[in-house]
């Protein structure tokens, strides 16, 4: 069997365990994060490094809808040069530094009906771990995205000994295997083939969708963010004006936050 035949079983594999085993655990974060945006409040997503791509998944992302906050840090998920300025050296140290999740949080209003999704593969970095103890502070319920697998085994390295799975009131298990990657290929001496991408946007649109149908069933019309490949035609000019209603909605849902 080829390697990319290989990832592509394996990820399968993958998805498919997320489907038996996730639905609980999505249905119970749709039920946090509709409340949450059905009472004007907003769902924050945090994510470093890679992780900040599952943010961005979810908003803005034709299909999202307002009331999702997506958190991209630039400092700890800005580092394609690899090396030299805006490289990797930095964002890496960064996470590691106790007290910088509470500086990042403090920049901000949070609301009475505002939630916390924290996104992180291994959920052990102290920045991670910190915020969500920074949100269940502030009183908002806190999702954590993770790999139950990867945080099981690894040693907490934040100073109160916990770890993502320890803080969050709703645990999303992304079900890819401690250190991410799957393929073995001879020669090499580390595997490649990274699953997180897969199966934590998998996860993302699992509760995108779910959390979009809760609202519809108590009455909350959600302000979508439609599809705006449409060139030429009345479809057009419907996205168009859908295009800035959500410009506007998400424009007021952010009041609160600056107030």
């Amino acid at each position: 069997m080829s390697a990319a035949a290989d990832y592509f079983d394996q990820t399968q594999q993958l998805l498919a365990k997320l489907r038996a085993t996730q639905l609980p655990a999505v249905q119970r974060a749709a039920d946090i994060c509709a409340n949450s945006i059905a009472r004007g409040g907003l769902v924050f997503m945090f994510g470093a490094g890679h992780s900040r791509m599952m943010c961005e998944e979810m908003a803005p992302r034709q299909g999202c809808f307002v009331g999702f906050y997506s958190w991209a840090e630039q400092a700890v998920s800005q580092h394609c040069a690899t090396v030299g300025m805006n490289g990797l050296r930095g964002p890496l140290f960064l996470e590691k530094i106790e007290g910088y999740a509470e500086q990042l949080l403090s920049g901000f209003k949070f609301g009475p009906h505002d939630a916390f999704i924290v996104i992180s593969t291994s959920g052990i970095r102290p920045l991670i771990v910190e915020m969500a103890l920074g949100a269940k502070k502030r009183g908002l319920p806190v999702i954590g995205m993770v790999s139950v697998a990867h945080c099981s085994q690894s040693k907490p390295t934040h100073s109160s000994g916990k770890k993502l799975i320890d803080v969050a009131d709703v645990v999303l298990d992304n079900q890819c295997p401690a250190g991410d990657c799957v393929s073995e290929i001879k020669g090499l001496a580390w595997r490649t083939g990274p699953t997180s991408t897969v199966t934590g946007a998998m996860l993302i649109n699992m509760l995108r969708c779910e959390t979009a149908e809760r609202l519809v069933a108590r009455g909350h019309q959600p302000v979508m963010l439609p599809s705006h490949q449409f060139v030429g035609n009345a479809t057009a000019h419907a996205a168009e004006q859908q295009l800035e209603a959500y410009y506007e909605g998400y424009r007021r849902s952010l009041a609160h936050l600056y107030a």
